[in-house]
């Protein structure tokens, strides 16, 4: 018989869409990025810890790590939003971390991409190539196809 889901992952996933909200409406940090993403959040065997990933749309650099340090100041704050919309009786510690996965599927993307695009150049010449020594092997062929007078 399969396991349901465990208590751990019903409070991950629960704590998952209340903080995609709470960021987009409640936080009003004029020095955070606007465009902020929940990709997952883990919670520990004990509940008392959480790991907040995001994501900052069309954000790179240092500006990563001070909106990350602005969440992180702000995560008592969180916290306390969190433990008033969730029917828990503990509430864990929350720190949030940069998501490098967006990022790097993005990059992989590009990779293969260019990958396809350079395959198919090489293709593209190499049949012309193809052609040009067909073309010269029919034109040698009907050369010496005709009776010499």
């Amino acid at each position: 018989m399969s396991k349901e889901f465990s208590r751990v992952d019903r409070l991950s996933q629960q704590m998952k869409k209340e903080m995609a909200v709470i960021l987009q409406r409640e936080i009003k940090d004029p020095r955070l990025h606007s465009m902020i993403t929940v990709s997952d959040v883990e919670v520990s065997r004990d509940l008392s810890h959480a790991k907040v990933f995001v994501t900052f749309l069309g954000l790179a650099g240092d500006k990563v790590e001070d909106n990350l340090k602005i969440l992180n100041d702000a995560s008592g704050f969180v916290r306390s939003l969190i433990g008033k919309r969730i029917q828990a009786r503990i509430v864990p510690h929350i720190r949030f971390a940069f998501d490098e996965s967006l990022n790097e599927g993005i990059r992989m993307a590009t990779l293969v991409s260019n990958a396809r695009a350079e395959d198919d150049r090489r293709r593209l010449q190499s049949g012309q190539a193809l052609d040009d020594v067909v073309d010269a092997a029919d034109s040698s062929e009907n050369d010496s196809d005709e009776p010499a007078n």
